[in-house]
């Protein structure tokens, strides 16, 4: 798919969007811009979970991030480490329910394992880095290849790949990373066992229902997967790394151009 068959926001149907039960959405670049979270993004947050849409943020940022964010955001969960587990407040409880795709033990084990591989990617690729969030990860890595390190070009970002998958890594990148990890879940394997655990919803028949908003490579199985999946402006930037891309585009990049997102959504209600 070409980033010229991605369709403009207003074009979205009014029907379809009135359809919409909830919206799962990537954070960097999606929700944020220039890596801060801007006020609009997070009151559109805010507002579709008002309207009663399930509210959930679907990243590669660590465990110790999305803690925070399940407790903190007005999100109903949060899948993190591009599928490693997901969080969720429990507010009757008054609790964090956490709930892993591998157990403890067999994480510990894959950890001793990264840290040998990211050594070898420093070695191989000058002037990349071992993510600042790394120290707050539980289940893959993640390499830096233009969040606090000067931007690599393309030739960098793909030999970190090759390291990684050389390593037998799953290996994806997002607009900042290239993340790895044992194992062959992704966002979407996740999310769909999310929420059919705890949400009671069939991903598989109801995909229409929902939306995935994004803007990079790692978000390609949402992308692929979500008939109504929305790119922020900035997905341009990075579609020449893709084969999948969404059906829709909004006007802006990140934080503006998912409020423009849930706006539509909200005035189809």
């Amino acid at each position: 798919m070409s980033a010229g068959t991605m369709r403009p926001l207003a074009e979205f149907p009014r029907a379809a969007r009135r359809a919409i039960r909830g919206v799962l959405t990537d954070i960097d670049d999606t929700l944020t811009t220039h890596g801060r979270l801007l006020p609009e993004a997070y009151a559109a947050l805010a507002q579709l979970r008002a309207a009663g849409l399930l509210v959930i943020p679907v990243t590669g940022r660590p465990a110790g991030w999305c803690d925070h964010i399940a407790r903190m955001w007005p999100v109903d969960a949060v899948v993190g480490e591009n599928g490693a587990f997901w969080f969720r407040h429990d507010a009757k409880a008054g609790k964090l329910v956490k709930r892993y795709v591998m157990g403890e033990t067999e994480r510990a084990q894959r950890s001793a394992k990264l840290e040998a591989i990211a050594q070898r990617v420093l070695r191989e690729v000058p002037g990349s880095a071992i993510a600042s969030d790394q120290a707050y990860r539980e289940a893959d890595l993640a390499i830096d290849f233009c969040e606090d390190v000067a931007p690599l070009p393309r030739e960098a970002v793909s030999r970190i790949v090759s390291v990684m998958e050389s390593e037998g890594l799953t290996a994806k990148v997002s607009s900042i990373h290239v993340n790895g990890w044992f194992g062959g879940y992704d966002k979407l394997s996740s999310s769909r066992l999310m929420l059919r655990e705890d949400f009671g919803v069939d991903l598989d028949r109801d995909a229409g229902h929902y939306v995935f908003a994004g803007d990079s490579p790692n978000d390609q199985p949402m992308f692929k997967f979500f008939p109504h999946a929305v790119g922020v402006a900035n997905v341009r930037a990075m579609a020449d790394l893709m084969q999948d891309l969404p059906a829709w585009i909004t006007p802006s990049e990140g934080s503006a151009g998912f409020a423009e997102l849930a706006a539509a959504l909200l005035a189809a209600r």
